[in-house]
Order: C-alpha cells, then sequence, then structure tokens
C-alpha cells in the first residue's frame, strides 16, 4: 500500500523474472504508468531479452511501448493484420491508426 504504481510494476516484473523464466508474458504493463516508471519496466523487459535470453510476448495499445520490441505484430478483429521488424513509435502508431480506419475497431500490438 505504500508503494506507487511504477513501483509495484517494477515489482511485479522483478517477480516475475526472479525465476529466470524462458518466456514472459506481459498484458498491457506500463498502462497505468506515467514516462518514467513505464521506461523503467520497459528496460527490465528489454534486459531479460538481452542478458537473460528470455522471449517475451507484451501486449499493448502504446505505440512507444511496442517500439520497445524486435518484433510487433498487429491484431485487428482477433486476427493477424501484420508485422514490423524494430518498428519506430511513430511507424506502429501509423499502422494502428491505419487498422483502425480499416476495419473501425481499435487496433492493438503484440510485441
Amino acid at each position: 500500500a505504500e508503494l506507487s504504481g511504477g513501483q509495484q510494476q517494477r515489482v511485479a516484473v522483478a517477480r516475475a523474472l526472479v525465476t529466470a523464466p524462458d518466456v514472459v508474458f506481459a498484458d498491457e504493463p506500463t498502462g497505468a504508468l506515467d514516462t518514467g516508471a513505464a521506461t523503467g519496466v520497459l528496460g527490465l523487459l528489454r534486459d531479460a531479452v538481452d542478458t537473460l535470453g528470455a522471449t517475451v510476448v507484451m501486449v499493448t495499445h502504446d505505440p512507444a511501448a511496442a517500439a520497445w520490441a524486435d518484433r510487433v505484430l498487429f491484431l485487428a478483429d482477433g486476427a493477424l493484420a501484420g508485422h514490423l521488424e524494430r518498428g519506430s513509435a511513430e511507424r506502429i502508431a501509423h499502422r494502428m491508426t491505419d487498422l483502425t480506419a480499416r476495419t473501425g475497431r481499435t487496433a492493438g500490438a503484440a510485441a
């Protein structure tokens, strides 16, 4: 109860990583965080990939968060709607906007 939202998220990520899992699933890990806390959480997940060799599967609607990924898969209406390798936040946002315009529904990304 005494931790901020960012501190709670970092603790949750640390708990998930302490056993050195092969795969980490992260559902909107930065959804309720300010920019600084979100950067910290994304840095921990990126470090898990780069130093531990883990695979991180992250679902997000945030193009800036998805830009931390090696590969971004776009989902629309429950189906795969495209991908980008190492996309910038701008390219990811543009693709999500295009998908939303085509489908009339909010598109998401799995990174």
